[in-house]
């Protein structure tokens, strides 16, 4: 059967590139998205200035994207046990090297926002950035317990974290984004990693909102903040916070809850509900950024697949080691 979209490069191309353009406007505060549309969006255009079969240039996108996953996955890795040791060491300075680590995280940075381990059972679950570093400690018996926000209003803690680390059997504590400060009064927090959508030349870096919030409380603590991310976050042509742009979404994403009925229904009834009062302002009555920036200065470590770095003498980060 031949498909419409392989009958030529040009077609190929109308095809692909409007879900690509698509796929980076998803989330346009992640410089590390736009690079992968890009890649694969130049495997296209070079097969066609190459004047191959349409169905070869079709083979070749899919070989780059699959590339690109396996890619991801090694990077994931090495990011991991950069971070994990600089945690451990960090740790081993403050006389805490004998005790297991708690750690805390913000949203979803494991295999579900990066790339899945194919052989990994019973479901496919891969390292990911910041939920790598934590996957590393448990896998070195090093973790006592991973705890991590709701991350709201979109539910990625409670809804894709927990997820992933029930799967891989790590110990683990779910609390509301509010309570992050109770956490830190209350109980012996190690290390706090967060993953990061775009990191600016001086450290400054954009997050799931809410990362701002648990990197006050962390400085305030004094308990390390980590920074985990792939060297394709990080952003050299912005010099700070102030030029990342921040997605602002729908107020009524900010207004509703979803997932399944309970009691439990059978079969299982997805709904989503409205929580607030209806006629709320869309224009001012609601703000519901998706990211916030955390200031360098609020970072202890900033971590890519090629190592670590920290603030220097001056209390600024260099950067150029690490990427």
């Amino acid at each position: 059967m031949c498909l419409t979209f392989t009958q030529s490069n040009e077609a190929l191309i109308d095809y692909i590139q409007p879900k690509l353009d698509y796929l980076f406007t998803s989330r346009p505060t992640a410089v590390n998205l736009g690079a992968a549309m890009r890649r694969l969006s130049k495997v296209l255009h070079d097969a066609k200035e190459r004047d191959i079969p349409a169905t070869d240039a079709a083979v070749e996108f899919v070989a780059e994207g699959r590339k690109i996953a396996d890619e991801d996955v090694g990077r994931n890795k090495e990011m991991a046990k950069h971070g994990g040791e600089w945690i451990l060491a960090e740790a081993k300075k403050r006389g805490e090297e004998g005790d297991k680590i708690n750690m805390m995280t913000v949203c979803n940075t494991g295999s579900l926002a990066t790339s899945d381990l194919e052989e990994l059972m019973p479901v496919n679950i891969g390292y990911g950035t910041a939920l790598g570093l934590i996957t590393y400690l448990h896998e070195t018996g090093k973790l006592e317990r991973a705890f991590y926000t709701q991350s709201t209003p979109y539910h990625q803690g409670s809804r894709l974290t927990s997820f992933e680390l029930q799967t891989l059997g790590i110990p683990s504590t779910m609390l509301c984004d509010s309570m992050v400060g109770s956490l830190f009064q209350h109980r012996k927090i190690h290390g706090i990693a967060v993953g990061a959508d775009r990191i600016a030349r001086n450290g400054d870096t954009a997050n799931k909102v809410g990362t701002y919030n648990a990197a006050v409380l962390a400085a305030r603590h004094g308990i390390p903040f980590v920074v985990v991310a792939p060297i394709s976050t990080v952003d050299l042509d912005i010099a700070d916070g102030t030029q990342i742009p921040i997605e602002h979404r729908p107020a009524i994403e900010a207004q509703c809850a979803r997932g399944l009925l309970y009691p439990p229904t059978s079969p299982p009834t997805l709904a989503t509900v409205l929580i607030t009062p209806s006629g709320l302002d869309e224009q001012n009555g609601v703000y519901n950024p998706s990211f916030d920036v955390t200031p360098a200065e609020l970072i202890s470590a900033i971590v890519t697949e090629k190592g670590v770095a920290v603030r220097g003498e001056d209390g600024k980060f260099d950067l150029s080691g690490i990427v």
